[in-house]
């Protein structure tokens, strides 16, 4: 798939917006990044202390901006805002990210773009939905939405999550819904909007969690590592080499084939039968399988288990992921403003014939 006939024009900030550009600009759109010469995308400034504080990225930016050519127009201003309607006469998709009321102060609201470009494909991120005014963060929305309550280990308090989920669960929402709204346009010869809430976005992913409540009435509470269905699933253990290991055992094939590889017989123990009788008994379990771990090696533990398909991991760090030869072809780098950017790809699928 090839979108290099698409043009498309990123008004939005932050991650989620501008991720959806990179991803189309990935797939070859042309994708113009709109900003104010006064006070561009924030995350600009988001820097480490690594980072050199008169470079006009960061490490941040770089993430989620790529492959993108740049324009600085004040909105507000007559003549700025003239050449962004100009550029919006020949545009496929607009990406935005503004605050409620903010399209009619600068006057581009759909009519008026529409007006100019009725194919034009109008797609908006929200906090909490187009008729709200609450400025979101991702922060926010982890905790509005239910994720800090349910994230963190069993006796600690509520914790995020170390990446922006939110904002990448909303910009895959929005990547699809553009998708099939270039697919309808082709289709109808209609250009539509599309609108992705954060919020929407979070309640949506809570998937299994969700049903657990909704059938049960039990709410969700945080169980660390630890799986509300499942066991063993998620536990650490530490091998003879100092390796920590986990394991996401899903069937009882699993389990079977995973304490025979340890020498662990208890499979005919009544108190691990089932999977369901597993999760009631999951810290006695954990630590049977804990006595057989720690004397093993964990790179000859791991090929065993790979060989039997038995879901198993080590533990790494992001270096060690990054690294590696496995992520090598998923790296993407940039120079931008004259300094070199590096970032992983935002398509995670292949083609084939």
């Amino acid at each position: 798939m090839n979108l290099n006939q698409i043009n498309v024009i990123d008004l939005s900030t932050v991650l989620a917006g501008p991720s959806v550009g990179t991803f189309l600009a990935e797939l070859g759109a042309k994708v113009t990044k709109i900003e104010h010469p006064k006070l561009p995308d924030v995350t600009r400034s988001w820097k480490q202390e690594s980072e050199a504080s008169t470079n006009t990225t960061s490490a941040y930016f770089s993430s989620i901006n790529y492959k993108k050519s740049y324009l600085k127009l004040d909105l507000s201003d007559e003549k700025d805002h003239q050449e962004f309607i100009d550029k919006i006469k020949t545009a496929d998709v607009l990406i935005s990210n503004f605050k409620k009321g903010d399209d009619v102060k600068l006057n581009i609201t759909d009519t008026a773009l529409r007006k100019v470009n009725p194919k034009l494909i109008i797609a908006k991120i929200t906090g909490f939905g187009l008729e709200s005014d609450r400025v979101a963060y991702d922060l926010i929305l982890q905790a509005e939405s239910g994720f800090m309550s349910i994230n963190g280990e069993k006796n600690a308090g509520p914790l995020k999550m170390p990446v922006a989920l939110i904002d990448v669960l909303a910009a895959h929402q929005l990547k699809e819904a553009i998708l099939l709204a270039l697919l309808h346009r082709h289709t109808e010869g209609e250009a539509k909007t599309v609108h992705v809430s954060l919020y929407d976005a979070a309640v949506c992913s809570l998937t299994n969690q969700a049903s657990n409540y909704l059938m049960t009435k039990n709410s969700p509470e945080r169980l660390g590592n630890l799986h509300p269905n499942i066991a063993p699933y998620g536990e650490i253990f530490k091998t003879k080499n100092d390796k920590q290991i986990t394991f996401a055992i899903g069937s009882d094939r699993h389990f079977i084939d995973l304490c025979t590889t340890l020498k662990l017989e208890i499979m005919d123990d009544p108190h691990f039968a089932t999977n369901q009788l597993r999760v009631q008994n999951r810290e006695k379990l954990e630590t049977l399988i804990q006595q057989k771990v720690k004397h093993l090696n964990s790179e000859h533990l791991m090929n065993q288990l790979h060989h039997l398909n038995v879901p198993c991991a080590l533990i790494k760090n992001i270096n060690e992921v990054l690294d590696s030869n496995m992520s090598q072809y998923l790296i993407r780098s940039e120079i931008i403003d004259g300094e070199p950017t590096s970032r992983i790809t935002s398509i995670g699928f292949n083609w084939t014939d």
